[in-house]
């Protein structure tokens, strides 16, 4: 039951969505979970908002066997993201690992590059309904939602559902 400890990935490029990154690493923080800022360079990024956020490391050294969660915050961040091969390596085999997955916004565009999306239902910005449903995705408009080991979240004002079922999943996973 308790995450104090446990390893979570955030996976950033430079127009990450402020509060979606933020706001929810804060709330696995108060979890007790150790957040690791991830990119593709160790530069701080600037975030959609204008906040800076400095990575702690590089996607390319994460191991999926050393995490317990990945988490792809929106914003414009995630079509860069999914440009490297490693960010798309590590979210697939999270995902064969069974580990949680959090997705929210315009996250899902690495869900998509990471093939992991084809055959459940899904949500993110309608900025991408279409990607989400011609990656073989169902739908759903919906705030959060829990998808077998996907947390899925639609925008900046849903952030409070996404937390809760993230941390919800987290939770159960953790045992």
């Amino acid at each position: 039951m308790t995450l104090k400890g446990k390893k979570v990935a955030f996976l950033v490029a430079e127009g990450v969505e402020d509060l979606e990154f933020f706001a929810v690493a804060m709330r696995l923080q108060e979890e007790g979970m150790t957040v690791l800022t991830a990119a593709v360079d160790l530069k701080p990024v600037r975030g959609k908002n204008g906040l800076e956020v400095k990575p702690d490391t590089l996607i390319a050294d994460l191991s999926a066997d050393d995490l317990f969660s990945v988490v792809l915050p929106g914003g414009w961040a995630p079509d860069k993201v999914r440009r490297f091969q490693a960010a798309n390596d590590l979210v697939a085999k999270m995902n064969e690992q069974g580990k949680i997955i959090g997705i929210i916004c315009h996250g899902g565009l690495v869900a998509i590059s990471a093939k992991i999306v084809d055959g459940e239902r899904s949500t993110g910005s309608l900025g991408i309904k279409d990607d989400l449903i011609n990656a073989g995705a169902t739908w759903v408009d919906a705030p959060a939602f829990r998808e077998g080991n996907h947390v899925w979240g639609r925008v900046v004002a849903d952030i409070p559902d996404f937390n809760r079922e993230l941390v919800a999943a987290l939770r159960e996973k953790a045992g």
